[in-house]
Protein backbone atom coordinates (compact mmCIF):
# COMPACT_ATOMS: atom_id res chain seq x y z
CA UNK A 1 0.00 0.00 0.00
CA UNK A 2 1.46 3.30 -1.23
CA UNK A 3 0.89 5.69 1.76
CA UNK A 4 1.33 9.04 -0.55
CA UNK A 5 -1.72 8.46 -1.96
CA UNK A 6 -4.23 8.53 0.79
CA UNK A 7 -5.39 11.83 2.61
CA UNK A 8 -6.27 9.74 6.17
CA UNK A 9 -9.75 11.30 7.84
CA UNK A 10 -9.70 10.57 11.42
CA UNK A 11 -13.43 10.68 12.60
CA UNK A 12 -13.47 11.64 16.58
CA UNK A 13 -17.72 10.45 16.77
CA UNK A 14 -20.28 11.68 19.51
CA UNK A 15 -23.80 11.48 19.87
CA UNK A 16 -24.76 14.98 17.88
CA UNK A 17 -21.38 15.84 16.50
CA UNK A 18 -18.49 14.70 14.89
CA UNK A 19 -14.82 16.39 14.34
CA UNK A 20 -12.43 15.74 11.56
CA UNK A 21 -9.01 16.00 11.38
CA UNK A 22 -7.16 15.54 7.80
CA UNK A 23 -3.47 14.23 7.16
CA UNK A 24 -1.03 13.55 4.72
CA UNK A 25 1.04 10.38 5.38
CA UNK A 26 3.68 12.87 6.95
CA UNK A 27 1.13 13.59 9.36
CA UNK A 28 0.77 17.15 8.28
CA UNK A 29 -2.28 18.70 9.04
CA UNK A 30 -4.29 19.22 6.38
CA UNK A 31 -8.01 20.76 7.68
CA UNK A 32 -10.58 19.87 10.43
CA UNK A 33 -14.22 20.81 10.54
CA UNK A 34 -16.96 19.74 13.34
CA UNK A 35 -20.25 18.14 11.86
CA UNK A 36 -23.66 17.77 13.08
CA UNK A 37 -24.78 13.77 13.23
CA UNK A 38 -27.12 14.01 10.15
CA UNK A 39 -27.45 13.96 7.03
CA UNK A 40 -26.69 17.45 6.54
CA UNK A 41 -23.19 17.25 8.55
CA UNK A 42 -22.38 14.56 6.21
CA UNK A 43 -22.82 15.71 2.87
CA UNK A 44 -20.84 18.72 5.14
CA UNK A 45 -18.20 16.51 5.51
CA UNK A 46 -17.52 14.82 2.33
CA UNK A 47 -17.78 18.64 0.43
CA UNK A 48 -14.78 19.53 2.91
CA UNK A 49 -12.70 16.71 1.98
CA UNK A 50 -13.27 16.48 -1.43
CA UNK A 51 -11.88 20.19 -1.47
CA UNK A 52 -9.13 19.39 0.34
CA UNK A 53 -8.17 16.24 -1.44
CA UNK A 54 -6.84 17.51 -4.37
CA UNK A 55 -5.36 13.99 -6.25
CA UNK A 56 -5.09 12.40 -2.58
CA UNK A 57 -7.70 9.30 -2.05
CA UNK A 58 -9.57 9.94 1.02
CA UNK A 59 -9.90 6.93 3.50
CA UNK A 60 -11.83 7.33 6.65
CA UNK A 61 -11.31 5.92 10.45
CA UNK A 62 -14.06 5.61 12.78
CA UNK A 63 -13.74 4.33 16.56
CA UNK A 64 -17.98 3.94 16.50
CA UNK A 65 -19.51 2.11 13.32
CA UNK A 66 -21.81 0.30 15.57
CA UNK A 67 -23.73 3.29 17.94
CA UNK A 68 -23.20 7.17 17.05
CA UNK A 69 -20.82 6.57 14.04
CA UNK A 70 -23.51 3.67 12.15
CA UNK A 71 -25.51 6.40 10.24
CA UNK A 72 -22.10 8.36 8.82
CA UNK A 73 -20.30 5.13 7.80
CA UNK A 74 -23.13 3.47 6.11
CA UNK A 75 -23.12 7.02 4.19
CA UNK A 76 -19.62 7.03 3.29
CA UNK A 77 -19.56 3.21 2.52
CA UNK A 78 -22.89 4.12 -0.04
CA UNK A 79 -20.75 6.50 -1.81
CA UNK A 80 -18.11 3.59 -2.18
CA UNK A 81 -15.33 5.45 0.42
CA UNK A 82 -13.18 3.20 2.14
CA UNK A 83 -14.06 3.29 5.56
CA UNK A 84 -11.99 1.34 8.67
CA UNK A 85 -12.98 0.64 12.21
CA UNK A 86 -10.40 1.83 14.45
CA UNK A 87 -10.13 0.19 17.65
CA UNK A 88 -10.45 2.67 20.61
CA UNK A 89 -7.71 1.29 22.09
CA UNK A 90 -5.08 2.14 19.99
CA UNK A 91 -6.25 5.68 19.68
CA UNK A 92 -5.62 5.39 22.83
CA UNK A 93 -2.21 4.45 23.00
CA UNK A 94 -1.34 6.96 20.00
CA UNK A 95 -2.59 9.96 22.30
CA UNK A 96 -0.92 8.76 25.57
CA UNK A 97 2.47 8.40 23.44
CA UNK A 98 3.21 11.46 23.78
CA UNK A 99 5.03 13.55 26.59
CA UNK A 100 2.17 16.09 27.55
CA UNK A 101 -1.06 14.17 26.95
CA UNK A 102 -4.28 16.06 26.04
CA UNK A 103 -7.81 15.58 25.99
CA UNK A 104 -10.25 17.02 23.28
CA UNK A 105 -12.63 16.39 20.38
CA UNK A 106 -9.43 17.90 17.63
CA UNK A 107 -6.42 16.11 19.52
CA UNK A 108 -8.71 12.34 19.40
CA UNK A 109 -9.53 12.79 15.85
CA UNK A 110 -5.71 13.46 14.75
CA UNK A 111 -5.03 10.75 17.05
CA UNK A 112 -7.19 8.68 14.93
CA UNK A 113 -5.97 9.64 12.22
CA UNK A 114 -2.11 9.50 12.76
CA UNK A 115 -3.45 5.71 13.92
CA UNK A 116 -5.02 5.16 10.56
CA UNK A 117 -2.30 6.47 8.09
CA UNK A 118 0.13 3.57 9.80
CA UNK A 119 -2.07 0.91 9.96
CA UNK A 120 -4.68 1.23 7.79
CA UNK A 121 -3.63 -2.04 5.75
CA UNK A 122 -4.18 -4.02 9.02
CA UNK A 123 -7.29 -2.08 10.26
CA UNK A 124 -10.65 -4.08 9.26
CA UNK A 125 -13.08 -2.35 7.10
CA UNK A 126 -16.10 -1.18 8.70
CA UNK A 127 -18.99 -3.20 8.12
CA UNK A 128 -22.24 -2.11 9.86
CA UNK A 129 -24.55 -4.90 9.07
CA UNK A 130 -28.12 -4.31 9.89
CA UNK A 131 -28.80 -8.19 11.19
CA UNK A 132 -26.32 -8.52 13.82
CA UNK A 133 -26.66 -4.49 14.79
CA UNK A 134 -30.37 -5.48 15.51
CA UNK A 135 -29.72 -8.48 17.13
CA UNK A 136 -27.35 -7.10 19.87
CA UNK A 137 -29.84 -4.95 20.32
CA UNK A 138 -32.36 -6.82 21.13
CA UNK A 139 -30.55 -8.72 23.01
CA UNK A 140 -29.17 -5.69 25.30
CA UNK A 141 -33.11 -4.23 25.57
CA UNK A 142 -34.08 -7.68 27.09
CA UNK A 143 -31.05 -8.31 29.05
CA UNK A 144 -31.87 -4.29 30.73
CA UNK A 145 -35.76 -5.56 31.16
CA UNK A 146 -34.47 -8.91 32.93
CA UNK A 147 -32.42 -6.54 35.16
CA UNK A 148 -34.85 -4.04 35.65
CA UNK A 149 -37.26 -6.86 36.82
CA UNK A 150 -34.73 -8.57 39.32
CA UNK A 151 -34.16 -5.34 40.85
CA UNK A 152 -38.25 -4.80 41.32
CA UNK A 153 -38.90 -7.90 42.69
CA UNK A 154 -36.41 -7.37 45.63
CA UNK A 155 -38.80 -4.33 45.83
CA UNK A 156 -41.77 -6.38 45.58
CA UNK A 157 -40.53 -9.41 48.60
CA UNK A 158 -40.12 -6.24 50.73
CA UNK A 159 -43.89 -5.30 50.49
CA UNK A 160 -45.44 -8.46 50.65
CA UNK A 161 -43.18 -8.90 53.59
CA UNK A 162 -44.80 -6.93 55.93
CA UNK A 163 -48.25 -7.85 54.86
CA UNK A 164 -47.99 -11.76 54.31
CA UNK A 165 -45.11 -12.89 56.57
CA UNK A 166 -45.53 -16.76 55.07
CA UNK A 167 -45.82 -15.45 52.04
CA UNK A 168 -43.35 -18.03 50.49
CA UNK A 169 -45.64 -21.10 51.33
CA UNK A 170 -48.46 -19.43 49.06
CA UNK A 171 -46.75 -20.07 45.45
CA UNK A 172 -43.38 -22.02 43.89
CA UNK A 173 -42.44 -18.86 42.13
CA UNK A 174 -43.70 -15.72 42.74
CA UNK A 175 -43.20 -13.72 39.76
CA UNK A 176 -45.82 -16.67 37.79
CA UNK A 177 -48.86 -15.45 36.67
CA UNK A 178 -50.72 -16.59 39.31
CA UNK A 179 -48.73 -15.09 42.21
CA UNK A 180 -49.40 -11.83 40.35
CA UNK A 181 -52.37 -12.05 40.00
CA UNK A 182 -53.26 -12.96 43.47
CA UNK A 183 -51.09 -10.05 44.99
CA UNK A 184 -52.65 -7.57 42.61
CA UNK A 185 -55.94 -8.40 43.89
CA UNK A 186 -55.38 -8.91 47.39
CA UNK A 187 -52.42 -7.18 48.20
CA UNK A 188 -53.10 -7.41 51.93
CA UNK A 189 -54.64 -9.98 54.37
CA UNK A 190 -57.95 -7.08 54.79
CA UNK A 191 -59.04 -8.61 51.26
CA UNK A 192 -59.29 -11.98 52.42
CA UNK A 193 -61.53 -11.63 55.32
CA UNK A 194 -64.87 -12.73 53.71
CA UNK A 195 -63.77 -14.51 50.56
CA UNK A 196 -64.18 -18.55 51.10
CA UNK A 197 -61.84 -21.82 49.34
CA UNK A 198 -64.13 -22.08 46.49
CA UNK A 199 -64.11 -18.44 45.59
CA UNK A 200 -60.41 -17.95 46.08
CA UNK A 201 -59.95 -20.96 44.21
CA UNK A 202 -62.39 -20.43 41.47
CA UNK A 203 -60.18 -17.04 41.07
CA UNK A 204 -56.39 -18.64 41.22
CA UNK A 205 -57.99 -21.72 38.80
CA UNK A 206 -58.38 -18.39 36.18
CA UNK A 207 -54.74 -16.93 35.52
CA UNK A 208 -53.20 -20.63 36.46
CA UNK A 209 -55.48 -22.00 33.86
CA UNK A 210 -56.61 -24.57 36.06
CA UNK A 211 -53.56 -26.13 37.53
CA UNK A 212 -54.26 -24.19 40.85
CA UNK A 213 -57.35 -25.93 42.56
CA UNK A 214 -59.49 -25.43 46.14
CA UNK A 215 -56.38 -27.02 48.11
CA UNK A 216 -54.22 -24.60 46.84
CA UNK A 217 -56.67 -21.81 47.62
CA UNK A 218 -56.99 -23.19 51.48
CA UNK A 219 -53.21 -23.90 51.62
CA UNK A 220 -53.28 -19.87 51.22
CA UNK A 221 -55.74 -19.42 53.81
CA UNK A 222 -54.49 -21.84 56.40
CA UNK A 223 -51.28 -19.36 55.92
CA UNK A 224 -52.91 -16.41 56.20
CA UNK A 225 -55.12 -17.36 59.28
CA UNK A 226 -51.74 -18.48 61.13
CA UNK A 227 -50.36 -14.82 61.06
CA UNK A 228 -50.78 -12.90 63.44
CA UNK A 229 -49.16 -10.21 63.02
CA UNK A 230 -51.02 -6.33 63.30
CA UNK A 231 -52.04 -4.14 61.05
CA UNK A 232 -50.31 -1.29 60.49
CA UNK A 233 -51.19 2.26 59.61
CA UNK A 234 -51.65 3.56 55.88
CA UNK A 235 -51.51 -0.42 54.72
CA UNK A 236 -53.92 1.09 52.09
CA UNK A 237 -51.00 2.53 50.69
CA UNK A 238 -48.68 -0.26 51.00
CA UNK A 239 -51.47 -2.05 49.47
CA UNK A 240 -51.51 0.68 46.13
CA UNK A 241 -47.75 0.16 46.44
CA UNK A 242 -47.70 -3.66 45.93
CA UNK A 243 -50.35 -3.57 43.20
CA UNK A 244 -48.66 -1.10 41.11
CA UNK A 245 -45.14 -3.07 41.56
CA UNK A 246 -47.52 -6.43 40.30
CA UNK A 247 -48.65 -4.68 37.14
CA UNK A 248 -44.92 -3.22 36.06
CA UNK A 249 -43.66 -7.14 36.50
CA UNK A 250 -46.41 -8.08 33.83
CA UNK A 251 -45.70 -5.01 32.02
CA UNK A 252 -41.67 -6.49 32.17
CA UNK A 253 -42.89 -10.23 31.88
CA UNK A 254 -44.59 -9.56 28.37
CA UNK A 255 -42.20 -7.05 26.87
CA UNK A 256 -39.66 -9.75 27.68
CA UNK A 257 -41.77 -12.09 26.03
CA UNK A 258 -42.40 -10.30 22.90
CA UNK A 259 -38.37 -9.71 22.28
CA UNK A 260 -37.79 -13.23 22.79
CA UNK A 261 -40.14 -14.09 20.19
CA UNK A 262 -38.27 -11.69 17.81
CA UNK A 263 -35.12 -13.24 18.74
CA UNK A 264 -36.05 -16.76 18.22
CA UNK A 265 -37.64 -15.78 14.46
CA UNK A 266 -33.95 -13.80 13.71
CA UNK A 267 -32.01 -16.57 15.12
CA UNK A 268 -33.73 -18.66 12.88
CA UNK A 269 -32.52 -17.05 9.72
CA UNK A 270 -28.95 -18.11 10.11
CA UNK A 271 -29.57 -22.52 10.74
CA UNK A 272 -27.42 -22.22 13.79
CA UNK A 273 -27.83 -25.04 15.98
CA UNK A 274 -25.83 -23.16 19.28
CA UNK A 275 -29.37 -24.31 20.65
CA UNK A 276 -28.12 -28.09 20.65
CA UNK A 277 -25.16 -27.23 22.92
CA UNK A 278 -26.44 -28.40 26.86
CA UNK A 279 -26.98 -25.81 29.03
CA UNK A 280 -27.93 -22.92 26.13
CA UNK A 281 -31.64 -21.83 25.28
CA UNK A 282 -32.32 -20.03 22.41
CA UNK A 283 -31.42 -16.30 24.66
CA UNK A 284 -28.11 -17.56 25.30
CA UNK A 285 -28.13 -18.52 21.61
CA UNK A 286 -29.41 -14.73 20.12
CA UNK A 287 -26.88 -13.39 22.97
CA UNK A 288 -23.53 -14.87 21.44
CA UNK A 289 -24.34 -14.47 18.04
CA UNK A 290 -25.31 -10.78 18.83
CA UNK A 291 -21.85 -10.03 20.57
CA UNK A 292 -19.76 -12.20 18.30
CA UNK A 293 -21.03 -10.96 14.80
CA UNK A 294 -20.69 -12.51 11.53
CA UNK A 295 -18.11 -15.44 12.26
CA UNK A 296 -16.45 -15.07 9.02
CA UNK A 297 -14.63 -11.83 10.15
CA UNK A 298 -12.40 -14.16 12.34
CA UNK A 299 -10.33 -16.88 10.54
CA UNK A 300 -9.40 -19.17 13.63
CA UNK A 301 -10.74 -20.02 16.99
CA UNK A 302 -7.74 -17.96 18.59
CA UNK A 303 -9.14 -15.05 16.80
CA UNK A 304 -12.12 -14.91 18.02
CA UNK A 305 -11.11 -16.00 21.90
CA UNK A 306 -8.45 -13.03 21.50
CA UNK A 307 -11.82 -10.82 20.53
CA UNK A 308 -13.40 -12.66 23.96
CA UNK A 309 -10.86 -11.46 25.75
CA UNK A 310 -10.06 -15.26 26.97
CA UNK A 311 -6.81 -16.20 25.32
CA UNK A 312 -4.19 -15.19 27.65
CA UNK A 313 -1.65 -12.37 27.75
CA UNK A 314 1.82 -13.01 27.00
CA UNK A 315 4.92 -10.97 28.98
CA UNK A 316 8.41 -11.56 28.27
CA UNK A 317 11.36 -9.94 28.42
CA UNK A 318 14.79 -10.80 27.37
CA UNK A 319 13.80 -14.51 26.64
CA UNK A 320 11.81 -15.02 29.74
CA UNK A 321 8.05 -14.21 29.84
CA UNK A 322 4.39 -15.58 31.33
CA UNK A 323 0.90 -16.07 30.51
CA UNK A 324 -1.32 -14.32 32.73
CA UNK A 325 -4.98 -13.65 32.67
CA UNK A 326 -6.67 -11.35 30.29
CA UNK A 327 -8.90 -9.21 32.61
CA UNK A 328 -9.79 -6.06 30.56
CA UNK A 329 -9.54 -6.48 27.17
CA UNK A 330 -11.97 -8.54 24.89
CA UNK A 331 -15.86 -7.80 24.38
CA UNK A 332 -16.76 -8.13 27.98
CA UNK A 333 -20.26 -9.05 27.10
CA UNK A 334 -19.58 -11.88 25.16
CA UNK A 335 -16.71 -12.89 27.93
CA UNK A 336 -19.81 -12.51 30.75
CA UNK A 337 -22.03 -15.02 28.10
CA UNK A 338 -19.23 -17.57 27.92
CA UNK A 339 -18.72 -17.44 31.85
CA UNK A 340 -22.23 -17.97 32.34
CA UNK A 341 -22.31 -21.30 29.67
CA UNK A 342 -18.99 -22.18 31.24
CA UNK A 343 -20.62 -22.99 34.48
CA UNK A 344 -23.63 -24.15 33.07
CA UNK A 345 -21.46 -27.13 31.86
CA UNK A 346 -20.01 -28.51 34.91
CA UNK A 347 -23.51 -27.69 36.58
CA UNK A 348 -24.49 -30.58 38.54
CA UNK A 349 -28.49 -31.43 38.57
CA UNK A 350 -30.69 -32.11 41.66
CA UNK A 351 -29.24 -35.82 41.08
CA UNK A 352 -25.90 -34.98 41.51
CA UNK A 353 -25.08 -35.80 37.94
CA UNK A 354 -23.30 -33.53 35.55
CA UNK A 355 -25.60 -31.27 33.10
CA UNK A 356 -22.09 -32.41 30.47
CA UNK A 357 -20.23 -35.39 31.76
CA UNK A 358 -17.51 -34.27 29.27
CA UNK A 359 -16.89 -30.72 30.26
CA UNK A 360 -17.22 -31.74 34.19
CA UNK A 361 -14.81 -34.53 34.09
CA UNK A 362 -12.28 -31.75 32.19
CA UNK A 363 -12.87 -29.19 35.32
CA UNK A 364 -12.21 -31.91 37.87
CA UNK A 365 -8.88 -32.61 35.56
CA UNK A 366 -7.67 -29.48 35.54
CA UNK A 367 -8.63 -28.97 39.57
CA UNK A 368 -6.56 -32.36 40.11
CA UNK A 369 -3.25 -30.38 38.13
CA UNK A 370 -3.78 -27.36 40.50
CA UNK A 371 -5.57 -24.98 38.80
CA UNK A 372 -8.38 -22.97 40.79
CA UNK A 373 -11.62 -23.27 39.72
CA UNK A 374 -11.69 -20.11 37.73
CA UNK A 375 -8.57 -20.99 35.77
CA UNK A 376 -10.15 -24.12 34.95
CA UNK A 377 -13.21 -22.35 34.38
CA UNK A 378 -11.33 -20.54 31.51
CA UNK A 379 -9.91 -23.56 30.21
CA UNK A 380 -13.59 -24.89 29.78
CA UNK A 381 -14.31 -21.57 28.20
CA UNK A 382 -11.58 -21.98 25.32
CA UNK A 383 -13.23 -25.46 24.50
CA UNK A 384 -16.36 -23.99 24.10
CA UNK A 385 -15.18 -21.24 21.72
CA UNK A 386 -13.57 -24.02 19.50
CA UNK A 387 -16.83 -25.61 19.53
CA UNK A 388 -19.01 -22.07 18.98
CA UNK A 389 -16.56 -21.33 16.37
CA UNK A 390 -17.19 -25.06 14.62
CA UNK A 391 -20.55 -25.21 14.81
CA UNK A 392 -21.16 -21.39 13.58
CA UNK A 393 -19.20 -21.44 10.36
CA UNK A 394 -20.55 -25.03 9.21
CA UNK A 395 -23.68 -24.77 10.90
CA UNK A 396 -23.78 -27.81 12.60
CA UNK A 397 -25.51 -29.66 15.21
CA UNK A 398 -23.80 -30.53 18.59
CA UNK A 399 -22.31 -33.78 19.31
CA UNK A 400 -21.13 -34.84 22.56
CA UNK A 401 -17.83 -36.23 22.89
CA UNK A 402 -16.63 -38.97 23.82
CA UNK A 403 -14.52 -39.27 27.26
CA UNK A 404 -11.37 -40.94 27.13
CA UNK A 405 -10.84 -43.99 29.28
CA UNK A 406 -7.18 -44.83 30.05
CA UNK A 407 -7.06 -48.70 30.92
CA UNK A 408 -4.10 -49.74 33.36
CA UNK A 409 -1.19 -51.45 32.40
Amino acid sequence: MNRTKYLYVGMDIHKETHTAVLLNYLEEKLGEVKITNNLQGFHKLEKYVTKQQGELIPIFGLEDVTHYGRNLSIFLLDRDYSVKEVNPSLSYMERMSYASTRKNDTWDAQCISSVLMRRSHLLPDANPQDYYWTMRHLVNRRNALVKASTKLMQQFHEQIQTAYPNYKGFFTELDCQTSLAFFENYPSPNYLENVSEDELGAFLRVPSHNTCSTNRARRILDLVAQETTKERDYQFARDIVIQSITRQLKAYQREIKELEKTERKMYQELGYSLETIPGIDIVTACALVGHIGDIHRFSSPHKLANYAGVAPLHFSSAGKGKDVQNKSQGNRKLYSTLYFLAIQQIYLTNKGEPRNVVYRAYFESKLSEGKTKIQALICIMRKLIRVIYVMMKKKTMYQLPKIEVKVAS
